[in-house]
Formats: structure tokens, sequence, C-alpha cells
């Protein structure tokens, strides 16, 4: 299953429990784990793990919070807006100044209010809805729960993921966003990470298009099926 198709971007997740990408990069790569950094709201500045090549430049609506049963890996700090608005990470590169190729994060406490957007200068070129992450892995339990100490279990309710985020045919972007709307809870994230890919791994998300002709193939199926049980009749009619 392909990720989405806009401005060639393609959107794969983690396997359960896994809480730090598997792509490979090529360049400069960091991760900003949020452990550093003081709880409460307020903007900041970013080097991912001091790589050298890309910075960062979180907005003033950025809230961080301790760790807690909904987010932060291994009970660390991590970042959370509940507003539409959200908050921003604005990326600058010494390796590509048009911007990076590749935006990654663990997803904790993962709802459908959760709206990602990737901008390049003043054009938004990408829109995703974690609804659709939450539709791929609704069906295994795996993902449900937090998967690592010290609150391991905790929140069953809710799937705890890592998605990618690649840009294809030459797409990068210097911005992200995190919205939560509609406002249904907090939009948790932790272990951003920016840079240059050179594989896309993971398993593909389906855009919301592909799902609805999934589940409209899946009822003509079951349609279909009932119309020739209806045709064949009850066994040794």
């Amino acid at each position: 299953m392909s990720g989405s198709a806009q401005a060639g971007v393609t959107v794969t997740y983690e396997a359960p429990g896994v809480t730090n990408t598997t792509a490979t990069f090529d360049g400069g790569s960091g991760v900003e784990t949020f452990d550093s950094r003081a709880t409460g709201t307020g903007g900041f500045n970013s080097t991912f793990g001091g790589n050298g090549v890309v910075s960062g430049v979180y907005s003033a609506t950025t809230q961080v919070l301790p760790g807690s049963q909904y987010g932060g890996q291994g009970g660390s700090n991590y970042a959370v807006t509940f507003s539409s608005s959200g908050y921003s990470l604005a990326l600058t590169s010494t390796q590509n100044p048009a911007g990076v190729t590749y935006f990654g994060y663990y997803l904790p406490a993962l709802d459908g209010g959760n709206v990602l957007e990737l901008w390049s200068g003043a054009s938004k070129i990408f829109t995703f809805s974690q609804q659709t992450v939450l539709n791929a892995v609704s069906g295994n339990s795996a993902y449900f729960g937090k998967p690592d100490a010290p609150y391991q279990g905790q929140n069953s309710g809710q799937p705890y993921v890592f998605v990618n985020f690649f840009g294809t045919n030459g797409t990068t972007f210097d911005k992200v966003v995190f919205r939560e709307s509609p406002e249904v809870g907090g939009y948790e994230s932790d272990n951003h990470t920016v840079g240059y890919y050179k594989t896309i791994t993971g398993t593909g998300v389906p855009e919301p298009a592909t799902w609805a002709m999934m589940i409209m193939g899946f009822g003509l199926a079951g349609g279909a099926i009932r119309s020739r049980r209806r045709m064949a009749g009850p066994a040794g009619a």
C-alpha cells in the first residue's frame, strides 16, 4: 500500500513497539527528544542532537509535558498541543536550503484529531490526518497501550505508533505544523526526526480515498457473496 500522493509524499508506519524510525539516511539527520527542554509552553531552538546540518525553531505555542501514560518514550518529556491552531517547527539546512526530505515522529495516544501539515516556503504542500493511521492499525492489538516502561501497558484504548513522512520525486519541506482538529484530545508526540532519507521503510498508509474504495469494495464483495448464497439456495434443496 503506497502513501499519499499529495506533492510526492509517502507515509508509512513502523512495527508495534518501535519508538524511532528504521529508515536510513544520506547525510545529516537528527532527533529532538525534548528530554532537555523545560516543561511548559514556549518556543526554543533545536539542533536535533547536534548533527550540524539541520536546525529548527519551535514556535512559542509549543507545549512540553513530563512523561506520562499518554506520551514520552521511557517516561521522558514530550510535545503536545490541545489546540486547532497548534504549533510549528521551522527548519533550515546547510545540506539543502530548500528543506529536508524526511520527518518522522513517535505518535503516542493517537486520536483522530491529530493533523500534520508540511510546508515549503509560503505553500502548504501536504496535509495528513492521523485518523488514517488509526484506521490502519485499529485491527492490531499490539499497537494499543504504551509499549515502554514506566507506563507500559497503560492507556490500552489508544495506539502508539511511529510515523514516517518521506518527500519523493524531489519534494522537500521546511516547516511542519501540528494541530489538533477537531479538538477531541491531546496531540502528543516525541522523537521528532529530520533529515535526508536513503531508504523508505515501514508499512505504507493508504490515502483516505483509498480507504473509502476499500470499504466500498468490501461492501460490494459481501453483497455479491450474499447474492450467490441466495441464488444457490440451501444445501440439498
